[in-house]
């Protein structure tokens, strides 16, 4: 059996900091000690460094099949390993739209052969295919993702009597894209009408205003609460939204949970004049007061996750003008980075840090034994420093796109070496390729 071991780590899991070593045989957690003495394959000299549990990104967009021209599974996997993220999530909306189980399966098939992270794709529900989506197996699929708002092809799901019935009989977790398209399209038709061609991305908050996302927010919610479904409500956006999610049940115990995305807690609405559509997300980036109160539900638990909505563009399409440039932009490499930076300023701590990227996202989801540093668990870990300032730049980017929002940042802390299902993916910079990640199973 293939055996590595970490000594003298400091190990950041389930509520506490300790300092001890771990060791992995044949891609699992064996033992957790204060010290270990066997003989292994690897060694791995972790003193001064902190062990986290490998973030698990639970909304991402790779682009394959269709767009491969802004990214891949292989390159964006690769970049999410080098951030200390060990399995991803990815969204239906690539080319062909995921709506069949058909297409599902060769999603799976390529990041078989490709994923460097660990791998799981939602099921795509549109207004027309709910006798596929029903078909979903709960122990091999994430869930379900519904945009109640503009997504790419036809993927909007907007016919009341269809949101009804996906949310009365899914037989997994419901994701939800939450803006209300009647609220945007009105607004847009506003602001064409006032400004003409001359539309700039600080409308953009404006345009996808906070009112469009908490009226589709609360739909989504009331149909929860009417069908009984397990819905999680993606990339929360505004302080009125956060009062929507309950803090006061354990995690286990709660049917609708929410996510928080990095760009949300660390961009606000100043930040359009120097970025630009560079940080043209949908939901829109908006006010400093959103950003606090969404850090605050994270903090309090009315939100559960972070993650990142990685969606790459190339830098052509994003030199567009406001109005022609895509929304979205890759996160996954800086995400950790991002995350421990705020931790440095003292906003969110190491523990929570673990908490709501890895703990609570295996919760959420019910997935097989990954998410903690426990004895018996898939091996999924990073190692960061968090005294080794890097610099983001076009040069060291490893997104196929070839940016990212963060360039000119300077961030304390930079992952070190990655475990992926037992298997050092990366270490200081360096790709070990020859094995792949593993398919997510899940315990419902």
């Amino acid at each position: 059996m293939k055996t590595i071991l970490i000594k003298s780590a400091s190990i950041v899991n389930e509520g506490q900091v300790t300092i001890g070593d771990v060791l992995i045989k044949d891609g699992f957690i064996a033992k957790i000690a204060s010290s270990i003495d066997v003989e292994a394959d690897q060694e791995i000299n972790a003193e001064g460094l902190h062990l986290f549990p490998g973030m698990i990104d639970d909304q991402v967009h790779f682009r394959e099949p269709g767009l491969t021209h802004k990214a891949d599974i292989f390159t964006e996997s690769m970049a999410a390993v080098a951030g200390g993220i060990t399995s991803f999530m990815e969204m239906p909306n690539t080319v062909p739209n995921t709506l069949t189980q058909e297409l599902l399966a060769d999603k799976y098939k390529i990041a078989s052969e490709m994923s460097l992270a660990n791998y799981s794709f939602f099921m795509g529900a549109s207004n027309n295919n709910l006798d596929e989506v029903l078909k979903t197996n709960p122990l091999e699929v994430c869930g379900i993702k519904v945009f109640m708002g503009s997504s790419t092809g036809n993927m909007l799901v907007d016919n009341q009597a269809v949101l009804e019935n996906i949310f009365k009989e899914a037989p997994i977790l419901v994701a939800t894209h939450c803006e209300d398209e009647q609220t945007i399209q009105r607004n847009l038709a506003t602001y064409k009408e006032k400004y003409g061609d001359a539309l700039t991305p600080s409308m953009h908050p404006l345009i996808r205003s906070g009112e469009a996302c908490y009226i589709s927010s609360s739909m989504a919610v009331q149909l929860a609460k009417k069908h009984n479904t397990r819905l999680h409500i993606l990339h929360i956006s505004t302080a009125k939204e956060v009062g929507l999610f309950d803090n006061t049940l354990p995690l286990k115990e709660k049917r609708i949970t929410a996510e928080a995305c990095i760009h949300h807690l660390w961009f606000d609405d100043s930040k359009y004049a120097e970025k630009g559509n560079w940080i043209k997300w949908n939901p829109a980036i908006k006010t400093s007061v959103d950003k606090e109160s969404i850090l605050s539900g994270v903090l309090n638990g009315n939100i559960d996750i972070i993650a990142t909505d990685h969606a790459p563009h190339t830098i052509e399409e994003k030199e567009q003008p406001y109005i022609s440039a895509p929304s979205g932009g890759p996160l996954v490499q800086h995400a950790t980075s991002a995350l421990l930076e705020m931790y440095h300023q003292g906003k969110i701590t190491l523990e929570k840090i673990a908490e709501k990227t890895a703990h609570n996202v295996a919760i959420c989801f019910d997935i097989d034994r990954r998410g903690f540093i426990r004895e018996g668990y898939w091996a999924d870990l990073y190692l960061v420093n968090l005294n080794d300032p890097y610099k983001v730049t076009r040069q060291n980017v490893l997104y196929k796109c070839g940016w990212s929002p963060f360039e000119g940042q300077t961030f304390k802390s930079e992952v070190t070496h990655t475990i992926v299902s037992g298997n050092l993916a990366y270490r200081k910079g360096k790709f070990m390729t020859n094995e792949t990640g593993k398919r997510l199973a899940f315990n419902r």
